[in-house]
């Protein structure tokens, strides 16, 4: 049965989604933290985090190539794990800095700036690397018709597929990388329903974050004023 489904959809083409978008995020997120103050990083080298990015990014794209998506999948939690601690660390010792008055409006601009871009291009690559089992898994079926976001084009109707060349679509990483900036910038999804509890919860993280940033920057202005 499932021979004759494959053999009646010869005109569906799988294009595998390419890695670079989410490998360049990660080498952004690990750029902006060796920018961050030492005062900011825990007392450990700036290039550290650069480093496990680059040698985890590695990794994994062998594994990809040689087609172990198992391990491929793990060490992308690893790797997201790993920027997201660093990434909630470097917050709290800004927090800090700010309370006791120990850090220039210059550098912290500069800081906050990064935090908060790293913020959400660290949870654009959470939701692209679990929604619908992640990127492989997403790869194994025509089209999106089921996952943690709902996505305009999953609503559209066969035929306003079909009419906008869309009845194949599923969301690729610029995609979940437009909700987390709407994340970061609203405080809420704009046009993607959140549907999963997963979801909700690391989106109400990254809500968390980004509005600390920004009232550390907006308390700050009104203390230089």
């Amino acid at each position: 049965m499932a021979r004759s489904q494959t053999l009646s959809q010869p005109h569906v083409k799988r294009i595998k989604e390419p890695l670079w978008p989410p490998f360049v995020a990660m080498l952004a997120i690990g750029g902006l933290y060796s920018t961050l103050p030492s005062s900011l990083v825990g007392g450990a080298p700036r290039w550290l985090l650069t480093s496990i990015v680059v040698v985890l990014l590695a990794l994994i794209l062998i594994f990809h190539y040689r087609g172990n998506h198992f391990l491929h999948q793990l060490l992308g939690y690893i790797l997201n794990s790993v920027v997201t601690m660093a990434l909630i660390v470097s917050l709290v010792l800004l927090l800090s800095d700010v309370a006791e008055h120990q850090i220039a409006p210059r550098r912290l601009l500069f800081s906050a700036a990064a935090l908060w871009i790293s913020n959400f291009l660290i949870f654009a690559s959470w939701y692209w690397r679990l929604d619908g089992g992640g990127p492989h898994e997403r790869a194994q079926t025509p089209g999106h018709t089921d996952g943690a976001f709902l996505f305009p084009q999953m609503t559209m109707t066969d035929a306003s597929k079909l009419a906008a060349g869309e009845q194949n679509w599923e969301p690729r990483f610029v995609d979940y990388l437009f909700l987390a900036f709407n994340t970061s910038t609203a405080f809420s999804p704009t046009d993607v329903p959140v549907l999963s509890r997963w979801a909700k919860m690391l989106m109400m993280i990254q809500a968390l974050i980004s509005l600390l940033v920004i009232a550390l920057l907006a308390g700050r202005a009104v203390n230089i004023l």
